[in-house]
């Protein structure tokens, strides 16, 4: 198991940012019933991407397992409530003219400042009822003039109530302005400080935006469908935002090894990964015997070949390039492999002239384009264009219909498509071919799961079960097996023989960091133990310090416990190692709710419930 092969991506509950055919790392497995209204909210973290409000970061995440109860087993939205547009004026019931006065005749000069300025109120209320906005926004005026300055309830009624004309009128600066008069005079003022959310927002003032919309999250419980929207709309657009600039400007970085073995360990037909043949090694190479191999040919390509060998990644572009240069007898190759890479560092742009011309060479190797086409594929799919995605896995399975690979990764393209049953048969066909490929096999009883825990169908989730049993034994050395079974088993809440599941794993695996992630979060689930949690989370690190999902669940967590600073910490360390832009942009939606939480705690003294 790890997050780098396709399924940590393809079986994901939900499309969540993070890698597909494991070019992109990321968020790690989320079972398909992440989201069971009995599990404890320390569930989040395994299905993050999971909750009805896709993306809507960290400072969320402790409400979902009340939000996904209320969700639970219906396709429809969540219990959140579903507040009007909070257009209408407010304030309290104001007294009539003349009251105070025990014969109620009293006229505007006898009444007292707070009564002639809820008089001056209540007209301008009739107003907006009737669209007359700009003598509301008068007679609010009037009774914002008119008010003692120490009634501050009142007074921040009147400077909302203006607030919400001016909305009407769509001047957005003067709503903002007497939103901010409303919130100083009354800093826990849910309306005025969402009006000034989406004020900031038309403004194109994302962060306030942000931090306004999140206050009124805490202050409401999480309970707001429309606060929760605006919140995740804001947080969707500062992330990609920040990620088009970072992205742009990062430096690239090689994955650990284990991350690399494990991606290409997720192809059975990819030459480009095949080990060297004796007669192409070069004369530096040895037998056991200590006799030189016979020295094909000095190529640029075989030296890249015998780099990954001796896992010495850091040098194959370069000698790939040299090949590709002097226009080598292995120049094909040598670009699918730089490609190859190339995706693997996160450098799409620079992945896709490769891949394209290997496609274009019509008297290449079939297997190469296939490979190239796969690549092409899953690269438009992080890049969230599924139509072009699919016709590229479909040329493949064209061109070369005789591929396992073609149909394990499309596989995995349909899982991310809903289209469950269509993945299946994908699966079968690699099988097939490939009657020993133990990855896809535990694919498709995952696929089967879910699709049986979606539909709610206990027979066929029993049935898959089994399917899971009858993986495990007949490929004993499948890690993937053992941990998607335990994800299943999770759901099933047989938390005791999922965490055995995930031992199965690690012995199979010891550098496995995701492995630890997901039980560490199985410890959380389980038996609420966040010291065993934390401690296998920071093994994971320790085991690779480049594994992301690691530092964007050590950050959730960290938010839930209320440590902001750490949290935020966390999150940066992830983005630097995000391999897709995609990815990036899901990373800094946390990153900015933390922050946004940071704020807002200072100005109001708002936190939500925390661990």
């Amino acid at each position: 198991m790890a997050a780098s092969k396709p399924v940590e991506a393809a079986m994901a509950a939900a499309a969540a940012p993070g890698s597909v055919n494991g070019v992109g790392g990321g968020s790690g497995t989320a079972g398909p019933g992440s989201g069971a209204g009995t599990l404890p909210r320390w569930h989040v973290a395994l299905a993050i991407g999971a909750p009805l409000l896709l993306g809507a970061g960290a400072m969320y995440l402790w409400s979902r397992r009340r939000r996904r109860r209320e969700a639970a087993g219906r396709g429809e939205s969540s219990g959140l409530k579903r507040n009007s547009e909070r257009k209408t004026p407010e304030g309290r019931a104001s007294p009539a003219l003349g009251s105070g006065h025990p014969d109620g005749s009293g006229d505007s000069l006898e009444m007292n400042s707070l009564d002639r300025a809820q008089a001056a109120k209540n007209k301008g209320n009739k107003y907006f009822k009737a669209g007359k906005y700009e003598q509301a926004i008068q007679c609010y005026t009037e009774a914002i003039s008119l008010c003692p300055t120490e009634k501050n309830v009142d007074l921040s009624t009147f400077y909302q109530n203006r607030a919400a004309a001016f909305e009407q009128l769509q001047k957005w600066k003067e709503v903002a302005q007497d939103c901010t008069k409303a919130v100083e005079l009354n800093p826990k003022y849910v309306k005025a400080l969402f009006r000034r959310a989406k004020a900031h927002e038309k403004l194109d003032n994302k962060k306030e935006c942000l931090e306004d919309v999140t206050a009124v999250c805490i202050l409401e419980g999480f309970q707001n469908e429309q606060s929760m929207l605006l919140a995740d709309k804001v947080l969707k657009l500062l992330g990609k935002e920040n990620a088009k600039e970072k992205y742009k400007n990062r430096e690239p970085l090689m994955p650990s090894p284990q991350f690399i073995k494990s991606y290409f360990s997720s192809f059975t037909d990819d030459i480009i990964s095949q080990p060297m043949l004796k007669g192409e090694k070069s004369d530096e190479d040895k037998d056991k015997e200590g006799e030189a191999l016979e020295v094909k040919e000095n190529s640029g390509y075989l030296k890249a070949k015998q780099y990954m060998e001796e896992e010495n990644y850091d040098k194959i572009i370069s000698e790939c390039s040299k090949e590709i240069e002097a226009q080598g007898k292995y120049m094909a190759e040598a670009l699918l492999l730089r490609a190859t890479f190339y995706l693997l560092i996160g450098s799409a742009n620079a992945a896709k002239p490769d891949l394209d011309k290997v496609i274009s060479l019509k008297d290449a190797n079939v297997k190469l384009r296939a490979n190239a086409l796969i690549k092409r594929g899953t690269m438009c799919m992080q890049q969230q264009q599924p139509m072009l995605s699919t016709q590229d896995f479909n040329m493949a399975a064209e061109i070369d219909p005789q591929n396992s690979d073609v149909y394990h990764h499309r596989g995995q393209l349909k899982i991310l498509l809903d289209l469950v049953e269509e993945a299946v048969a994908d699966f079968d066909a690699c099988i097939k071919l490939r009657p020993k490929f133990a990855l896809a096999q535990a694919q498709k009883c995952f696929a089967l799961y879910r699709q049986a825990y979606t539909a709610n169908n206990s027979s066929q989730v029993q049935a898959a079960m089994k399917g899971f049993e009858e993986v495990i034994k007949k490929f004993p050395r499948c890690a993937e097996g053992y941990a998607l079974y335990a994800q299943a088993l999770t759901d099933q809440q047989q938390f005791g023989k999922a965490d055995e599941m995930y031992d199965k794993c690690i012995d199979l695996e010891p550098d496995n960091a995701t492995t630890y992630v997901h039980k560490g979060l199985l410890q959380l689930q389980w038996k609420q133990d966040l010291d065993k949690g934390l401690e296998l989370i920071s093994k994971a690190i320790e085991i690779d310090n480049k594994c992301d999902f690691a530092y964007e669940t050590m950050g959730t967590i960290e938010v839930q416990r209320g440590n902001m600073e750490k949290a935020i910490d966390m999150f940066n360390k992830a983005i630097n190692l995000a391999k897709s832009e995609m990815e990036m942009a899901h990373l800094y939606s946390l990153c900015d709710a933390a922050h946004a939480q940071t704020e807002v705690a200072k100005k109001y003294g708002l936190k939500p419930p925390t661990l």
